[in-house]
């Protein structure tokens, strides 16, 4: 006789690995769907929108947030990042030197910038002038915000250039210093170039870090035309008792990175695309 299904066997064994799939699945969304729900239903939204989304307190904010607060982020952030471009493209050039000094110079300074909270970076700066009497930081408030960025964000960018450049074939120099390049005009000329346009996209996620970064400022003690978004929004919320302001400097920051983080992740597709 053949042999007959027994009915000790599992019942999910008798379910192929799709229809298992697809029943987790539709468990998984039935929590989703309920914890929402419930979320729904226990917040107090009159509440909320009084304390986080108050029409007449966010209307206090304008048009100072884009005139002062994101202007002066946006300044923070673009003069750190050029900072941290230069300073890390020769930190990695350092890095990869084949003189020692300048390979161990370059691994200290990556090592103990990273390794920093960048808290401690910005709390030092505001310590620098009891340190060296009559030094001043250039252009002020910016200078120091932009120099706080800088040295925290070339640490970062340094290993970014360190592989861009490590990443360039070999052969590519050797072709330029078969053509009578000195080795430093093929760096310069030939690696570099293509380096930067390998690192792009990490480099454009690098400046969306660097803008939220950006926050730090405000424990430089700035206040009146040179507070950023997070210190505005903080001020604001301390005068009216309310965190509205906060939330329009969230969204504020929202408007421009998530474009930012966009445009890197369309980078780094059509970057694996080419390869």
């Amino acid at each position: 006789m053949a042999d007959q299904p027994t009915t000790a066997e599992p019942v999910r064994a008798r379910f192929s690995p799709r229809r298992k799939q697809q029943i987790s699945r539709g468990v998984q969304y039935a929590i989703l769907v309920v914890a929402l729900v419930a979320v729904a239903l226990y917040a107090d939204w009159g509440s909320l929108a009084e304390n986080f989304a108050k029409v007449q307190v966010a209307e206090q904010a304008l048009p100072d947030l884009f005139t002062i607060a994101l202007r002066n982020t946006i300044i923070y952030a673009v003069g750190g990042f050029v900072f941290a471009f230069v300073l890390g493209l020769v930190l990695a050039l350092m890095r990869l030197s084949q003189v020692k000094p300048y390979r161990w110079i370059a691994i200290l300074y990556i090592e103990i910038f990273r390794g920093l909270p960048a808290l401690l970076i910005f709390l030092m700066i505001t310590f620098l002038p009891l340190a060296l009497p009559g030094f001043e930081v250039p252009f002020g408030t910016y200078g120091q915000g932009i120099l706080g960025l800088g040295l925290v964000g070339a640490a970062y960018q340094a290993e970014v250039f360190r592989a861009g450049l490590q990443a360039v074939p070999k052969g590519q120099t050797e072709a330029a210093r078969s053509l009578g390049m000195s080795a430093t005009r093929a760096q310069v000329t030939v690696v570099i170039p293509q380096a930067v346009r390998m690192v792009i996209p990490p480099t454009t996620n690098q400046f969306v870090s660097l803008l939220k970064d950006s926050s730090l400022v405000l424990f430089l003690g700035v206040s009146g035309e040179y507070v950023e978004l997070a210190k505005f929004g903080n001020d604001l919320a301390s005068q009216y008792a309310n965190a509205t302001p906060i939330m329009v400097a969230g969204v504020t920051y929202l408007i421009v990175t998530i474009p930012l983080g966009y445009l890197a992740s369309r980078l780094e597709g059509r970057k694996g695309r080419n390869r």
